[in-house]
């Protein structure tokens, strides 16, 4: 347990880096995601960086794409590239882009324009059912996410189909572009409205690497059914005056003082 909480630090400590390097991209929704990417990579997925196209691999999509320096953190950290490579994010030296892409090693799929992943999951999840494999597919939704159509009908679908090798993960930190969710567009209850759509769902605490992992055990052993784990986190988790701040959902560079002070946060 102890490794996992630093390499969670890790992650968010190279998502700032690399964002400072490239003078803009989105501090907060990166550190609140942090700690599911790693469960993710370093407990529950089954991916080899050796053989990054290997068709039995599980599959991964960052639907919340902005968050991807905290994608790219964890992939470096698991030995699909360099992490010098984070600190040419948005450069054109590198090939770390401002959202997911395909070309970047790890990346099973692109994103951008909320409300894809889901979907683009599921394909994946029905061809592996069609072709008699056995990988798993998971995919971080962010709060934007549930406020796009796409996004229902993928769990609409899913649960029709009861595609049990597809688990959703919403990294729910409640603050989104220019205001917090309650003001731009709430939904209610995610886990009364998924259920009726014959969805296994489980509400979590975000930054809970035990309630995480937990999670994660329950989605393997549901049968006959997706499952939508709820993950509640903090915006900007993990530096003082980052935390539940707008401001700092993205589009923003750091001042030297600010990355200094964030970094010695996250080494403590």
């Amino acid at each position: 347990m102890l490794n996992l909480v630093n390499t969670a630090a890790e992650i968010r400590r190279l998502s700032l880096q690399a964002i400072d390097a490239a003078r803009s991209g989105h501090p907060g929704g990166s550190l609140s995601v942090a700690d599911i990417l790693a469960v993710l990579y370093f407990e529950e997925l089954r991916v080899d960086p050796k053989e990054p196209a290997a068709e039995s691999r599980d599959r991964f999509i960052l639907s919340k794409g902005h968050a991807c320096p905290a994608l790219y953190a964890a992939l470096a950290l698991k030995g699909f590239f360099s992490v010098d490579e984070l600190l040419k994010l948005r450069k054109l030296s590198g090939f770390m882009e401002g959202h997911p892409d395909v070309r970047i090693p790890g990346v099973d799929a692109p994103s951008g324009s909320l409300g894809m992943g889901l979907s683009q999951g599921l394909g994946m999840a029905l061809g592996a059912r069609i072709r008699g494999l056995d990988f798993r597919t998971y995919v971080v939704l962010g709060d934007g996410d549930m406020q796009e159509g796409n996004t229902w009908e993928a769990i609409m679908a899913a649960g029709a189909k009861k595609v049990d090798s597809l688990v959703a993960i919403l990294d729910s930190n409640r603050l989104q572009g220019d205001a917090p969710v309650s003001q731009q567009l709430d939904v209610g209850d995610f886990s009364n409205r998924l259920a009726a759509f014959n969805w296994n769902t489980i509400k979590i605490d975000g930054h809970d690497l035990d309630q995480i992992r937990k999670a994660f055990d329950v989605a393997r052993q549901t049968k006959s059914k997706p499952t939508f784990i709820e993950a509640s986190t903090m915006k900007g988790k993990g530096v003082s005056f980052m935390e539940n701040e707008l401001y700092w959902h993205g589009s923003v560079a750091m001042k030297e003082e600010e990355i200094s002070q964030a970094l010695s946060e996250l080494s403590n």
